[in-house]
């Protein structure tokens, strides 16, 4: 039987899309101020209450939108705009909401612990919770319940799978993936980097630079070329140990469209058992289009030493790959995110050479990893285990103005009632809608939800709820929920 994992709904969302968190200095206090321009949705401070604003809408916020689109292109992650230099960043949007104003004081722990421990026993919840609660502005844990408990996290522990990534290649990082043509132009590789979404129109557009390249070569019709594919760049097993499963592809450093075969974006879905071999053919058809002939079927070999690059493909921004894995809970982007960790810190691209690449990284963060073990990027393996306090730990430094290179781990985390894995999770006139942003988790009888929420006295909360051995998921998560919504009232 498939392993119950956590369903994306199927209602689009844009995991490029999401609050941009700034900080700003206001009497020795970091105030917490939410940039509308690519913002799903605004939050302001109005009477020391925190008011939702609703997501973009068709006529909705024309000016705002204007005033981002006129801005300069001075910030923000690149997001696919091409110049002869690259992808041009996103318009950064001045503030047009007010700011959140800042704490008049501390939260009180007592009140903290007042709101949830009649919520912690929940029978939803299962046999074993636990939580903890940190104030990302100090660090400061005001609430904890087995905090430093090891548990499984499910795919919360995607959270630090795209922390480690972010922190070790950089938001701009692009996974590239190339065409190297042999010094006799007659054998050409289709090398992969390591980029799950690769799709047949890039295919296709590195085909014809390809087709170019050759008939520079004297050759017109170009060809006749013989094709392989390199996949040398991952190491390890390919299957996950829940292979053969609809949540996840085999892991190679070559595929396209995730190995997926129904056209889905997110979500499980039918997959390929062979994504190399599918996208070099895929590659293969593209270059007889492009008027290149290709003699045999496409092997697997390496490219030579000498062969020289004719095309290349890059991703999205590391940026963007991680604000998609967190928002949709994808499986096949996080455990790429993890191996192009342990590429980048020297270690082998395999379960296990990232599972050391992502507990040294987050050592160097000097993050509490006690009783951590990182057995997959994706959080579908049972063996993982993280403690709460870790998880809020790594939100709080998501958070730290110093660090805005991580800050697309808060902006993809999906959005109470509006994005990703938790559309569906709260009713549209629910109180925390539009309020709480977590990651979920689930595995069957494990539940678990991590994130932030901005209370009401407008200071930002880190949260992580780790429930074991829950009857359903339909019992656990309204729990988990709740535990939520009662933060966002204290």
């Amino acid at each position: 039987m498939a392993e119950q994992v956590e369903e994306p709904s199927v209602r689009p969302s844009d995991p490029w899309r999401g609050p941009k968190f700034l900080t700003t200095k206001h009497n020795g206090s970091h105030t917490w101020q939410v940039i509308a321009g690519s913002a799903t949705l605004g939050l302001a401070v109005a009477a020391g209450a925190v008011l939702a604003a609703g997501p973009w809408d068709n006529g909705q916020r024309k000016a705002e939108r204007a005033l981002a689109a006129a801005a300069d292109r001075t910030g923000g992650a690149h997001h696919g705009r091409t110049t002869p230099e690259g992808p041009r960043p996103a318009p950064s949007a001045p503030a047009v909401l007010p700011a959140l104003t800042a704490a008049k004081a501390a939260q009180d722990p007592a009140g903290l612990r007042a709101a949830l421990t009649p919520l912690v026993d929940a029978p939803g919840l299962g046999k074993k919770l636990a939580a903890s609660v940190v104030d990302t502005a100090t660090g400061e844990q005001l609430y904890g319940h087995g905090a430093t408990t090891p548990m499984t996290p499910a795919s919360t522990i995607k959270i630090a799978t795209t922390t480690a990534a972010l922190s070790v290649l950089g938001p701009d990082h692009r996974i590239a993936t190339t065409a190297a043509l042999s010094p006799d132009s007659r054998t050409l590789t289709l090398v992969g980097g390591g980029d799950p979404t690769l799709a047949k129109a890039d295919l296709r557009a590195m085909a014809a630079d390809a087709a170019d390249a050759l008939r520079e070569d004297g050759e017109d019709p170009a060809g006749p070329v013989r094709l392989t594919y390199d996949v040398s760049r991952y190491t390890g097993p390919e299957l996950h140990p829940i292979s053969p499963n609809e949540n996840i592809a085999p892991v190679s450093a070559l595929m396209i469209d995730e190995g997926r075969l129904d056209g889905s974006d997110r979500g499980p879905a039918d997959r390929t058992d062979d994504p190399a071999g599918d996208a070099a053919r895929a590659f293969a058809e593209a270059l007889e289009k492009a008027g290149v002939q290709v003699t045999g079927a496409p092997r697997e070999a390496r490219a030579a030493d000498e062969a020289r690059t004719v095309a290349t493909h890059r991703s999205a921004p590391l940026s963007a790959l991680a604000e998609r894995t967190l928002t949709n809970s994808d499986n096949d982007i996080a455990e790429a995110l993890a191996r192009q960790t342990a590429i980048a810190k020297g270690e082998k691209a395999s379960f296990a050479g990232a599972r050391r690449a992502v507990t040294n990284e987050l050592k160097k963060l000097q993050l509490p990893v006690d009783g951590a073990h990182f057995a997959d990027g994706s959080g579908l393996d049972r063996k993982d285990r993280v403690t709460p306090a870790l998880l809020t730990a790594l939100l709080a430094r998501a958070a730290d103005p110093d660090r805005p290179g991580l800050r697309p781990v808060l902006t993809g985390l999906p959005i109470a009632g509006f994005s990703g894995t938790l559309d569906g999770r709260y009713e549209r006139d629910a109180a925390a809608t539009g309020l709480v942003r977590a990651k979920t988790g689930t595995l069957r009888g494990v539940n678990s939800l991590a994130g932030t929420v901005v209370d009401r006295q407008g200071r930002l909360l880190a949260f992580a709820f780790l429930a074991s051995g829950s009857p359903s998921a339909a019992g656990a998560e309204p729990a988990l929920d709740a535990l939520a919504t009662a933060l966002a009232g204290v």
